[in-house]
Protein backbone atom coordinates (compact mmCIF):
# COMPACT_ATOMS: atom_id res chain seq x y z
CA UNK A 1 0.00 0.00 0.00
CA UNK A 2 1.27 3.41 -0.92
CA UNK A 3 0.01 5.91 1.64
CA UNK A 4 0.44 9.66 1.89
CA UNK A 5 1.13 10.54 5.53
CA UNK A 6 -0.16 13.76 7.16
CA UNK A 7 3.37 15.15 6.78
CA UNK A 8 3.09 14.75 3.00
CA UNK A 9 5.62 11.88 2.92
CA UNK A 10 4.73 8.66 1.15
CA UNK A 11 4.82 5.40 3.06
CA UNK A 12 5.49 2.03 1.46
CA UNK A 13 4.99 -1.16 3.46
CA UNK A 14 6.88 -4.43 3.28
CA UNK A 15 7.09 -7.42 5.58
CA UNK A 16 10.32 -8.50 7.10
CA UNK A 17 11.61 -11.51 5.25
CA UNK A 18 13.31 -14.58 6.65
CA UNK A 19 16.55 -12.59 6.99
CA UNK A 20 15.12 -10.58 9.88
CA UNK A 21 16.76 -11.09 13.22
CA UNK A 22 15.78 -9.92 16.69
CA UNK A 23 18.28 -10.81 19.37
CA UNK A 24 18.26 -10.48 23.14
CA UNK A 25 19.82 -7.03 22.87
CA UNK A 26 16.84 -5.74 20.86
CA UNK A 27 18.84 -5.64 17.63
CA UNK A 28 16.93 -6.05 14.40
CA UNK A 29 17.98 -6.47 10.79
CA UNK A 30 16.19 -7.12 7.55
CA UNK A 31 15.13 -5.67 4.22
CA UNK A 32 12.88 -2.61 4.27
CA UNK A 33 12.50 -2.67 0.48
CA UNK A 34 13.17 -5.16 -2.30
CA UNK A 35 14.20 -4.01 -5.77
CA UNK A 36 11.95 -4.95 -8.66
CA UNK A 37 9.22 -6.37 -6.43
CA UNK A 38 5.83 -4.93 -7.31
CA UNK A 39 3.99 -3.88 -4.16
CA UNK A 40 0.24 -3.94 -3.59
CA UNK A 41 0.03 -0.39 -4.91
CA UNK A 42 1.69 -1.48 -8.15
CA UNK A 43 4.96 0.40 -7.52
CA UNK A 44 8.47 -0.95 -8.13
CA UNK A 45 11.61 0.42 -6.50
CA UNK A 46 14.62 0.38 -8.81
CA UNK A 47 18.15 -0.48 -7.75
CA UNK A 48 19.96 2.72 -6.81
CA UNK A 49 16.78 4.60 -5.83
CA UNK A 50 18.05 5.21 -2.29
CA UNK A 51 21.71 5.94 -3.11
CA UNK A 52 21.57 9.73 -3.28
CA UNK A 53 19.44 10.02 -0.14
CA UNK A 54 21.69 7.67 1.82
CA UNK A 55 24.76 9.58 0.62
CA UNK A 56 23.33 12.88 1.90
CA UNK A 57 24.06 11.89 5.50
CA UNK A 58 20.46 12.28 6.69
CA UNK A 59 19.72 10.30 9.84
CA UNK A 60 16.86 7.94 8.91
CA UNK A 61 14.47 7.53 11.84
CA UNK A 62 13.12 4.27 13.29
CA UNK A 63 9.46 4.78 14.11
CA UNK A 64 6.53 2.75 15.37
CA UNK A 65 3.74 2.54 12.74
CA UNK A 66 4.95 5.75 10.98
CA UNK A 67 4.10 7.84 14.03
CA UNK A 68 6.66 10.68 14.29
CA UNK A 69 5.85 11.00 17.99
CA UNK A 70 6.90 7.36 18.55
CA UNK A 71 10.59 6.83 17.77
CA UNK A 72 11.51 3.38 19.09
CA UNK A 73 15.15 2.92 18.19
CA UNK A 74 17.97 3.83 15.88
CA UNK A 75 19.20 2.45 12.58
CA UNK A 76 22.92 1.70 12.80
CA UNK A 77 23.20 0.60 9.17
CA UNK A 78 21.11 1.32 6.11
CA UNK A 79 22.47 0.30 2.72
CA UNK A 80 21.48 -0.82 -0.72
CA UNK A 81 22.73 -4.16 -1.97
CA UNK A 82 21.74 -6.24 -5.00
CA UNK A 83 18.55 -7.37 -3.29
CA UNK A 84 17.16 -4.16 -1.80
CA UNK A 85 17.39 -1.77 1.12
CA UNK A 86 19.02 -3.55 4.05
CA UNK A 87 18.58 -2.11 7.55
CA UNK A 88 20.17 -3.00 10.87
CA UNK A 89 19.34 -1.23 14.10
CA UNK A 90 18.43 -1.41 17.76
CA UNK A 91 15.16 -1.03 19.57
CA UNK A 92 15.88 1.10 22.64
CA UNK A 93 15.20 -0.80 25.87
CA UNK A 94 14.59 2.46 27.73
CA UNK A 95 11.58 3.24 25.47
CA UNK A 96 8.36 1.52 26.55
CA UNK A 97 6.99 1.23 23.00
CA UNK A 98 10.30 -0.36 21.86
CA UNK A 99 9.99 -3.02 24.57
CA UNK A 100 6.44 -3.67 23.37
CA UNK A 101 7.64 -3.81 19.75
CA UNK A 102 10.32 -6.35 20.69
CA UNK A 103 7.75 -8.55 22.45
CA UNK A 104 5.30 -8.30 19.55
CA UNK A 105 8.01 -9.05 17.00
CA UNK A 106 9.22 -12.08 18.94
CA UNK A 107 5.66 -13.38 19.16
CA UNK A 108 5.12 -12.86 15.43
CA UNK A 109 2.33 -10.32 15.93
CA UNK A 110 4.39 -7.60 14.24
CA UNK A 111 6.40 -8.74 11.26
CA UNK A 112 6.50 -5.78 8.90
CA UNK A 113 8.75 -2.94 7.82
CA UNK A 114 7.58 0.16 6.03
CA UNK A 115 9.45 3.08 4.54
CA UNK A 116 8.49 6.74 4.71
CA UNK A 117 9.89 8.70 1.78
CA UNK A 118 9.39 11.43 -0.79
CA UNK A 119 9.48 10.48 -4.46
CA UNK A 120 12.14 12.48 -6.31
CA UNK A 121 12.12 10.70 -9.69
CA UNK A 122 9.78 8.09 -11.12
CA UNK A 123 8.55 6.84 -14.48
CA UNK A 124 5.99 4.36 -15.79
CA UNK A 125 7.10 1.00 -17.16
CA UNK A 126 5.54 -0.83 -20.12
CA UNK A 127 2.91 -2.37 -17.81
CA UNK A 128 1.95 0.98 -16.31
CA UNK A 129 3.65 0.44 -12.96
CA UNK A 130 5.25 3.44 -11.28
CA UNK A 131 8.98 2.78 -11.08
CA UNK A 132 10.69 4.73 -8.32
CA UNK A 133 14.17 5.63 -9.56
CA UNK A 134 15.06 8.13 -6.81
CA UNK A 135 13.52 8.58 -3.38
CA UNK A 136 14.38 10.67 -0.36
CA UNK A 137 14.25 8.22 2.56
CA UNK A 138 12.99 9.73 5.82
CA UNK A 139 12.14 6.78 8.05
CA UNK A 140 11.77 3.02 8.33
CA UNK A 141 8.99 1.83 10.64
CA UNK A 142 7.96 -1.39 12.29
CA UNK A 143 4.37 -1.95 11.17
CA UNK A 144 1.46 -4.34 11.45
CA UNK A 145 0.41 -4.31 7.79
CA UNK A 146 3.33 -4.23 5.36
CA UNK A 147 3.10 -3.78 1.61
CA UNK A 148 4.49 -7.16 0.43
CA UNK A 149 2.33 -9.80 2.15
CA UNK A 150 4.33 -12.83 0.92
CA UNK A 151 7.54 -11.83 2.72
CA UNK A 152 7.35 -13.33 6.22
CA UNK A 153 9.26 -13.02 9.46
CA UNK A 154 10.70 -16.33 10.62
CA UNK A 155 9.59 -17.16 14.18
CA UNK A 156 12.13 -16.03 16.77
CA UNK A 157 12.50 -19.58 18.10
CA UNK A 158 13.51 -20.80 14.65
CA UNK A 159 16.66 -18.69 14.88
CA UNK A 160 18.15 -20.93 17.57
CA UNK A 161 17.22 -24.07 15.56
CA UNK A 162 19.09 -22.68 12.55
CA UNK A 163 22.12 -21.89 14.71
CA UNK A 164 22.11 -25.43 16.13
CA UNK A 165 21.94 -26.88 12.61
CA UNK A 166 24.74 -24.60 11.48
CA UNK A 167 26.88 -25.61 14.48
CA UNK A 168 26.28 -29.28 13.60
CA UNK A 169 27.36 -28.67 9.98
CA UNK A 170 30.59 -27.02 11.18
CA UNK A 171 31.24 -29.81 13.68
CA UNK A 172 30.68 -32.48 10.98
CA UNK A 173 33.05 -30.61 8.65
CA UNK A 174 35.67 -30.38 11.41
CA UNK A 175 35.38 -34.13 12.10
CA UNK A 176 35.62 -34.94 8.37
CA UNK A 177 38.71 -32.78 8.03
CA UNK A 178 40.30 -34.41 11.07
CA UNK A 179 39.51 -37.88 9.66
CA UNK A 180 41.14 -37.00 6.30
CA UNK A 181 44.26 -35.68 8.00
CA UNK A 182 44.49 -38.88 10.05
CA UNK A 183 44.63 -41.06 6.89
Amino acid sequence: MNTILPSGLEAKFQRFDSDLTLDDDFAIAGYASLFGARDQGGDLVEKGAYAKSLGAGRKVKMLWQHDPSEPIGIWDEIREDDRGLFVRGRLLKSVARAREAAALTRAGAIDGLSIGYRTVKSHKDEKGARCLSEVELWEVSLVTFPMLPDARLAPHEAKSDVLHELAKVFEDARLNLAARKAR
